[in-house]
C-alpha cells in the first residue's frame, strides 16, 4: 500500500501545534481572558502561583476548573501542578467542572480548644439558620485570636468576642477596618528614634561583628517554637557563599499562639527594623515575608508601612522586601514548608539535611526568622545583651511573650520573664482564675506542646524546662483549663486539629493523627493502640507536626487516668 508524502515542513508546523495546545483540559477562551485581567503586568513566574490564585479567588470567590485551566497556560506550568497546589490549601475553594460553587460569602468560626471553651460550638449550631443559605458557616482551625475567643472572621472581617448577633451585624454591614488601638506608623516610629540603630550600622559606627556577637551574648533564641540561638543562626547563613536570602515567618498557626499578630498591630517597624538589621549583618540580598492568610488587616499595615519605608530608604541599597500570602496550613509554619509555600508549591516539609540555612529558598542560603525574634533585636543592640538576659526567674535567662487564653480575666500578650512559673503568670499577669472556676490544667506551649495538671504549677516556663515531663513551650502558647474542663476533651480537640492539618507526606502522620482522633472519639480508649501509634508518629514521622501530636493524649494518660475510668 502506497502512503502519501507529507512535506517536513507540514509535518513540523503539526508538531509545533500539539507543543503548543496544553495538556489536558482544554483552556476557554473568556477564563483565559479573565486569568490575563487579574493577572495584569505581573511577573508569570512560577512561585508567584499562590499569589496568582489568591487574585482569582478574590476576585470570584472560588476557583474554577476553568480558571485553574487559563492559569496553568498562562503560567505555563501544568495543570496537574496547578490543581495540587490549590487543592493543597484549606482557603482556595476549588470547584470542579460542573460543581456548585460557594456562596459568595464565608463565615469561619474558630474550633480551636480556646474558642470551644468560650462557646463556639454554641455558633456553629445557631449561625446557618440565622444567616440562610446565601452565607456558608464552616468550623475553621486557630484563626490567631485566643484572646477574643470564641473567635470569628466574616469574609476578612474578623469578628472578636463573637456572639450571634456580632456575626450577623457584621454580614450585614460589609467591609469593617478596625484602626489598631496604639499603633505605630512610620513617622511616629521615626520620631522616637526609630532605624537610628539601622543608620548607624550601614554608616559603620558598628560592625558587623560586634552586633553578631551582641545577639550571641543575649541568649536571644527563637522565638516560633524551635528554640534555635538568634546569633549563631546569623552566624553560620552569613558564613555561606551568596547569594543569601531571608524568609520571615509570620504564619502563627499554632492554637493558643497570637502574640505575632498583636505586636504587629502595634508596631511593625520595630519589627522591619531588626529584619533589616539581620539583614545587614548576614549580607542578604532579598528578604521574603510570609504571612498567615487569616491575617488581613496585618497585611493592609504591612503593605501600607512597607510603601512608606521603601520611599524614604533608611539604608542605600536595602534589600528587596517581598510580602508573601499564607492561604491556610498550619504545616506552613514549618520552615522549610514555609519555603516550598514561597516557591509556589504545596506547603510539604523537606527532609533534612540540607538544612535551609544551607540550601534553603530556591536552593540558596536561607537565614529563616520568626516575626517575634526580629522584634527583639533593636532593644538588645540598643540596651546591650546584659539588659536582655538580666530578666528571668527560677535561674533562666530573658523575657518571653505569652501568649495567655482560656478560663482566665484577663487573657493576651503577656511579657513576663522567662522561667516564671503557670501560677505566677496566672495570678500577677492574668487577673486570676474566671470567677466560679478553679485552675485545674494548663497547656504550657499550644496544641503540641503537651497537657499538665494544675498540681505541677511551679515548673519554670522556658525553653528545655518542660521537656521532663513530656512538654515543651514552643511559642509560649499558654492554654488554661479550670474544672469545668477535662483534659480528655482538650486532646481530642488537639487531635482533630493535628488530623485537619497533616499535609500527608508521611503515613505515620497521616493515618496515625486519623486514627488516634478515632480511638479518642470512642467511649473508651485503647491505651495500647495509642501508645503504639505515639511511638511510630514520634520516631517516623517527617516534621515536628506528626513528630509532637501524640504530646496531649500521652499526657492525659501519664496525668489524668482518672478521666480515663
Amino acid at each position: 500500500m502506497n502512503h502519501p508524502i507529507i512535506p517536513i515542513a507540514v509535518v513540523e508546523a503539526t508538531r509545533q501545534r500539539k507543543r503548543e495546545a496544553p495538556k489536558g483540559r482544554r483552556v476557554d477562551p473568556a477564563a483565559l481572558a479573565d486569568v490575563r485581567r487579574l493577572l495584569g503586568a505581573a511577573s508569570r513566574q512560577a512561585d508567584l502561583l499562590i499569589e496568582h490564585l489568591h487574585k482569582i479567588q478574590d476576585h470570584f470567590g472560588h476557583l474554577s476548573a476553568a480558571h485553574l485551566a487559563a492559569l496553568a497556560q498562562e503560567m505555563r506550568l501544568a495543570q496537574t501542578e496547578v490543581y495540587e497546589v490549590a487543592t493543597f490549601y484549606h482557603h482556595f475553594d476549588v470547584v470542579k467542572e460542573g460543581g456548585t460553587a460557594p456562596p459568595a460569602l464565608t463565615v469561619r468560626v474558630c474550633d480551636g480548644l480556646s474558642c470551644e471553651m468560650a462557646g463556639a460550638r454554641d455558633l456553629l449550631a445557631k449561625l446557618p439558620g440565622l444567616l440562610g443559605r446565601e452565607v456558608r458557616v464552616i468550623a475553621a482551625p486557630c484563626i490567631g485570636r485566643c484572646e477574643q475567643a470564641p473567635a470569628a472572621v466574616v469574609g476578612q472581617n474578623p469578628v472578636p468576642n463573637a456572639t450571634c448577633e456580632a456575626v450577623v451585624a457584621t454580614v450585614a454591614a460589609g467591609t469593617v477596618h478596625h484602626a489598631p488601638e496604639g499603633f505605630v506608623d512610620f513617622d511616629s516610629y521615626n520620631r522616637d528614634g526609630g532605624y537610628a540603630l539601622l543608620k548607624d550600622c550601614v554608616s559603620g559606627k558598628r560592625d558587623v561583628e560586634s552586633v553578631i556577637k551582641e545577639m550571641e551574648d543575649s541568649g536571644l533564641r527563637g522565638l516560633g517554637g524551635a528554640g534555635f540561638p538568634a546569633g549563631r543562626k546569623w552566624r553560620i547563613v552569613r558564613g555561606e557563599a551568596g547569594p543569601r536570602l531571608m524568609a520571615v515567618n509570620i504564619d502563627e498557626g499554632e492554637p493558643g499562639t497570637f502574640k505575632d499578630r498583636v505586636y504587629l498591630e502595634r508596631d511593625p517597624h520595630r519589627f522591619l527594623e531588626g529584619m533589616l538589621v539581620a539583614a545587614w549583618a548576614v549580607g542578604i540580598e532579598k528578604i521574603y515575608v510570609y504571612l498567615r492568610d487569616e491575617y488581613h488587616g496585618c497585611r493592609a499595615i504591612l503593605e501600607t508601612e512597607l510603601d512608606k519605608l521603601r520611599r524614604a530608604a533608611p539604608m542605600a541599597g536595602m534589600p528587596e522586601i517581598e510580602l508573601r500570602r499564607g492561604a491556610g496550613a498550619y504545616i506552613c509554619g514549618e520552615e522549610s514548608a514555609m519555603i516550598e509555600s514561597i516557591e509556589g508549591k504545596r506547603g510539604m516539609p523537606r527532609l533534612r539535611p540540607p538544612y535551609v540555612a544551607q540550601v534553603g529558598l530556591f536552593g540558596r542560603p536561607t537565614l529563616e526568622h520568626n516575626f517575634e525574634t526580629l522584634h527583639w533585636v533593636r532593644d538588645i543592640l540598643e540596651k546591650g545583651s546584659a539588659w536582655f538576659s538580666s530578666h528571668g526567674r527560677n535561674g533562666r535567662k530573658g523575657l518571653r511573650s505569652f501568649s495567655v487564653s482560656g478560663r482566665i480575666k484577663s487573657p493576651g500578650v503577656k511579657l513576663a520573664p522567662a522561667g516564671i512559673t503557670i501560677q505566677e503568670l496566672i495570678d500577677e499577669f492574668c487577673g486570676g482564675m474566671l470567677d466560679g472556676h478553679k485552675f485545674y490544667a494548663y497547656l504550657p506551649g499550644g496544641a503540641s506542646g503537651g497537657i499538665l495538671p494544675a498540681t505541677m504549677n511551679d515548673i519554670p516556663l522556658d525553653f528545655d524546662t518542660l521537656q521532663p515531663y513530656g512538654c515543651f513551650i514552643g511559642s509560649a502558647a499558654v492554654m488554661i483549663l479550670s474544672d469545668k474542663d477535662t483534659a480528655t476533651d482538650a486532646a481530642r480537640n488537639m487531635m482533630r486539629f493535628f488530623h485537619h492539618e497533616s499535609c500527608g507526606q508521611c503515613t505515620p502522620c497521616r493515618v496515625g493523627t486519623a486514627k488516634a482522633a478515632h480511638i479518642m472519639d470512642q467511649p473508651k480508649w485503647d491505651l495500647p493502640l495509642l501508645a503504639d501509634l505515639s511511638l511510630v508518629m514520634r520516631d517516623a514521622s517527617i516534621c515536628g507536626l506528626g513528630q509532637a501530636a501524640p504530646n496531649p493524649v500521652d499526657c492525659v494518660v501519664k496525668y489524668f487516668p482518672h478521666e480515663l475510668n
